[in-house]
């Protein structure tokens, strides 16, 4: 009989620590729980098979099976309670900026209104539009000013904003009929053609790709080659750039985000580290927040456009780096000093929207240039 409960007991305790360490590591997301729930199921299972086997009435037993329980509890305690503290130090979102603000044709909407009638009008049929966070407050713009007055829900309307990389995937998939981004990637442009889409890139204005630190971080000025090397890997303390002698943490963005193919054209052939998963951000107003203020500490790098970084979001706690000595402002992007511009597109793929050439036309026009400055960006010319 006692064989029999000790097997029941090991069969329990067996099933309790192979599916106790599945669902804790899933819902917890940690490497504790994986290693520390099979040696609680094993210390559960031979303290039960002792008191099955009375050997639990002895003295040294009994004290060594309480401190075993003991010794659990507080582990866990410990380590919930460490969680819980890094949690109360990372008072940053990874939530992206709030874009209803933007919303074309809604009182009180920060989207930019010409102060004359639009020479371009779509009554019918108007092209459906997706894209980049950033680049939102601009096509909503273009809206604004072309396109028949009603709701455009974020979620589901003709107008709205998924993200680059989604988006992109949907111009493909021939579900938008422009998406409004900074260039895509090698890999994007090459999945567009083995999907037999003919992809056609106009640019409709231009902005500057910025780095930027905690405004405590003592470092200002960094050069290409240093940000280049701190993006490689081979530059991993601030005190090689000038700075105190902490660790860098550079975040990074999804691979087919706008603001991570910028990098990865920046990077050139120089490869870029792989960064801790942790160390990616989904949001682009996320990297800012992390970058500003990650569990409190000074050390962080991140990347954005300038726009986005300055205007849209409007932390407060970041500063833009000088490159070679160059601040990213609107006269220095227009001029070209600031070393590190491009353009950002309205793309097209194989749509047969009737209206499509004669509102890129208007947006490369003096009005819809009106609304790239009047929104915060730099217009092409």
């Amino acid at each position: 009989m006692r064989l029999f409960g000790a097997i029941v007991v090991v069969f329990v305790f067996g099933f309790i620590g192979f599916y106790g360490t599945i669902i804790l590591t899933i819902s917890r997301s940690s490497e504790f729980y994986p290693i520390f729930t099979p040696i609680v199921a094993l210390g559960l299972m031979i303290i039960s098979i002792l008191g099955i086997y009375d050997q639990l009435k002895k003295k040294v037993v009994k004290r060594l099976s309480i401190g075993f329980l003991a010794l659990a509890v507080c582990v866990v305690g410990g380590f919930e309670a460490y969680q819980s503290y890094l949690k109360s130090l990372e008072v940053v979102s990874t939530q992206d900026v709030d874009l209803s603000q933007y919303l074309p044709f809604v009182e009180n909407s920060k989207v930019v209104t010409l102060d004359e009638a639009s020479t371009f009008n779509i009554e019918e049929n108007p092209p459906t539009l997706d894209g980049a966070t950033a680049l939102y407050p601009v096509y909503a713009g273009f809206v604004q000013a072309v396109y028949p007055e009603k709701e455009y829900s974020l979620d589901e309307s003709e107008v709205v904003s998924t993200q680059t990389s989604f988006a992109f995937k949907r111009l493909v998939k021939g579900e938008v009929d422009m998406v409004f981004m900074a260039h895509p990637s090698e890999e994007q442009m090459k999945n567009a053609r083995l999907q037999g889409v003919e992809l056609t890139l106009t640019p409709i204005g231009r902005e500057a790709f910025v780095f930027f630190v905690h405004k405590n971080n003592p470092v200002e000025e960094l050069t290409v080659e240093q940000i280049q090397g701190i993006y490689s890997g081979e530059i991993t303390n601030w005190k090689e750039v000038g700075g105190k002698d902490e660790e860098i943490r550079a975040f990074q963005r999804p691979e087919g985000s706008g603001s991570q193919s910028a990098l990865i054209n920046f990077m050139g052939d120089i490869p870029i580290m792989d960064p801790p998963s942790k160390d990616i951000v989904s949001g682009m107003g996320g990297i800012i927040r992390e970058t500003s203020n990650y569990q409190n500490r000074r050390n962080a790098i991140g990347y954005s456009f300038r726009h986005f970084s300055e205007e849209m979001v409007q932390n407060g706690k970041i500063k833009n780096i000088s490159v070679n000595g160059v601040l990213p402002t609107k006269e220095n992007i227009q001029s070209e000093t600031y070393p590190i511009v491009a353009n950002f597109f309205a793309i097209t793929g194989n749509s047969q929207n009737p209206h499509l050439d004669e509102f890129l036309q208007w947006i490369q026009s003096e009005q819809g240039q009106e609304i790239v400055e009047r929104t915060g960006y730099v217009p092409l010319k």
